[in-house]
């Protein structure tokens, strides 16, 4: 582009000069490629003569980070009246496209490609396979720089494979033309919040017939064995729209879909939306009970998010547009209180137990609790720095620390809740506070912001307490243990036996590992790859890092069973050793573990009190 030309378009960074906001952008996808993850987008775009910036969505909502995935973003051209216009990205920014509208043109068409084989939002899976496809609308946009999402309206179409059928939140416009669908024209805002799922092997269930407003399971699956959801696991999921009412007591949405791709390929994500889901399983999810217990929380987490998160947001995340920086301090609100209800509504729609919750809840403890990294980093700098923390690999993850605002925003939850119910003797919960904070009026999505003060208000409305010091502490301060305190005061403890905890023992099933993290302090993968070391544990004193890889147990070849023998005679001979041989890229070595202590798995334990946590998982409805 000529210098000049470049000129101008950065003074006129403002796509307002050259499109009205209120005219509506045609957005048409062919996924008829999909099995090859590559859709083909084409915008008709009204236009005025003069300088245009259009940007491609990267702040992406439920991400809290810059995640659009700009670089799968291929085959760009921009035409108007049939002759090509130039334009250039932006030297800084690389979501932004510079160009210059032609002066007798009304419209651009633009046309590009999105690979997606990687990149998705919630996932750094493919988007497509064989038999289905997820499509998020953040791939395929371009839209007005500096206008509100709000403010932008698009017509959107798709174009599926032969047979395919569909699942999604946005409503048809009239009858299919041949094979291309057309939806009504929404916001921008609506467009990027209603995920599309489809294959040739769907299935649509109606949990609350002859009701408004409408709710759907939609699913697609590789293959037909994958969609046979029981009769129970259905009557679950009418409890838990059900349950989900009686704890919030309203609805922010006009129509609700559970969208379910059941796939080992696709699957790995889950992405909430102000009327849908977007809930990536593994084929098996329905039919494998391991599988589905790693997985049944997925969508009642993000349903719960259509009231927090989606209806009522942080101020920091409540974005005018996908350009505008977040600020993730509140997410342990966002994220962590999400987290904890929604695995209470899995207990009370009877997709789990409440013993399967006790374990669910061991396991979390006690993974935080065998984390040095909150030593060194306070739990809002997991939420102020997840752009970087999603990048990080599972090495040296207990140093580093994760996403933890998820994990021990239920700890911090729990206690809450638990001081709640303690201090109103039983006659308050924390669902009186999700009444007022995400109840009020029942109606359409809009977004409520709210700040660290809004929720102590709302605390303090329900039992006057110092919230706010309580929760200024457990997020902002470094510790030694995690806070433990609503087991506690739940009426139960953290304790630790040989006998495996529910979830570590279908984790090891599913992905074939070993999780030695309370006993050694190793995270194995099936090939003897050690994902993780826990800081300071026993392996780390002896020398051992991650990325090594696992040989031999005593002399032996390395597997399970051979490791957990060595660990269980080490706890009865004192004497006895553990030594592990291994291998450092291409370098060998015999480490002589010290441990005696026998193998190690985190379980809860009734202790004094009332047992405030069953009285939690106590569903409201019959």
């Amino acid at each position: 582009m000529h210098r000049s030309l470049r000129a101008a378009c950065f003074i006129f960074l403002t796509a307002l000069a050259s499109l009205s906001a209120a005219q509506t952008i045609g957005i048409s996808v062919d996924l008829t490629d999909a099995p090859r993850n590559i859709y083909h987008a084409k915008l008709a775009m009204p236009a005025k003569p003069g300088p245009l910036t259009l940007v491609y969505p990267e702040w992406i909502p439920g991400n809290h980070r810059p995640s659009g995935p700009i670089a799968n973003l291929v085959g760009l051209h921009i035409d108007a009246n049939g002759q090509p216009v130039a334009w250039e990205r932006d030297s800084v920014d690389m979501y932004a496209f510079h160009l210059i509208v032609p002066p007798d043109a009304k419209e651009l068409n633009v046309t590009f490609d999105a690979i997606t084989n990687t990149g998705v939002a919630g996932s750094s899976g493919p988007s497509a396979s064989t038999h289905v496809l997820d499509l998020n609308w953040n791939q395929v946009v371009l839209y007005p720089q500096g206008v509100k999402s709000d403010d932008v309206t698009f017509s959107p179409s798709i174009t599926l494979p032969t047979g395919w059928k569909f699942g999604t939140a946005l409503r048809p416009a009239g009858n299919a033309q041949g094979s291309v669908l057309n939806f009504q024209p929404v916001s921008l805002t609506t467009l990027v919040d209603s995920p599309l799922i489809a294959g040739d092997h769907y299935k649509q269930i109606q949990l609350t017939p002859g009701q408004q407003p409408a709710h759907f399971i939609d699913m697609v699956s590789e293959s037909e064995e994958g969609l046979a959801m029981t009769p129970q696991d259905e009557a679950a999921y009418k409890k838990l729209v059900a349950e989900a009412f009686a704890l919030f007591g309203a609805r922010h949405y006009t129509q609700y879909h559970f969208l379910f791709t059941m796939s080992d390929e696709v699957g790995g994500r889950g992405l909430e939306h102000h009327e849908s889901s977007d809930n990536g399983v593994k084929e098996n999810a329905l039919t494998d009970s391991d599988s589905r217990l790693l997985e049944d929380e997925i969508a009642p987490h993000e349903y719960v998010h259509s009231w927090n998160g989606k209806y009522r947001r942080p101020a920091g995340l409540a974005t005018k547009n996908y350009q505008d920086p977040m600020e993730g301090d509140l997410l342990w609100v966002y994220e962590g209180l999400t987290d904890y209800l929604g695995n209470i509504l899995t207990v009370r729609s009877g997709l789990r137990t409440p013993e399967q919750f006790r374990e669910w809840l061991a396991t979390t403890a006690a993974m935080l609790d065998h984390e040095p990294g909150r030593t060194w980093r306070p739990l809002e700098d997991t939420a102020r720095s997840v752009q970087v923390l999603r990048l990080g690999g599972p090495e040296w993850t207990s140093w580093r620390r994760s996403l933890d605002y998820y994990p021990e925003g239920d700890l911090i939850w729990l206690e809450v809740d638990t001081l709640i119910r303690q201090k109103s003797d039983g006659k308050k919960s924390i669902d009186d506070f999700c009444r007022i904070f995400h109840g009020g009026e029942s109606g359409p999505p809009k977004v409520v912001p709210y700040t660290f003060d809004d929720v102590v208000n709302t605390l303090n409305q329900v039992v006057a307490y110092n919230w706010a010091t309580l929760l200024k502490q457990r997020v902002n301060e470094v510790t030694t243990h995690a806070p433990l305190g609503g087991i506690e005061q739940g009426g139960w403890k953290l304790v630790y036996t040989d006998q495996p905890n529910a979830f570590i023992k279908s984790g090891e099933k599913v992905s074939k590992g070993v999780n030695a993290a309370y006993s050694l302090g190793l995270r194995i993968t099936e090939d003897g790859k050690l994902t993780d070391v826990i800081y300071g544990s026993p392996a780390y004193q002896a020398g051992i890092g991650p990325d090594m890889k696992l040989v031999a147990v005593n002399g032996r070849k390395y597997s399970k069973d051979v490791l957990n023998a060595a660990i269980k005679n080490a706890a009865v001979n004192k004497d006895a050793p553990i030594d592990l041989l291994v291998m450092n890229a291409d370098f060998f070595k015999t480490y002589s573990i010290p441990y005696h202590d026998g193998l190690k798995y985190p379980h809860l334990e009734r202790a004094t009190g009332p047992d405030l946590i069953d009285a939690i998982l106590t569903p409201l409805t019959k």
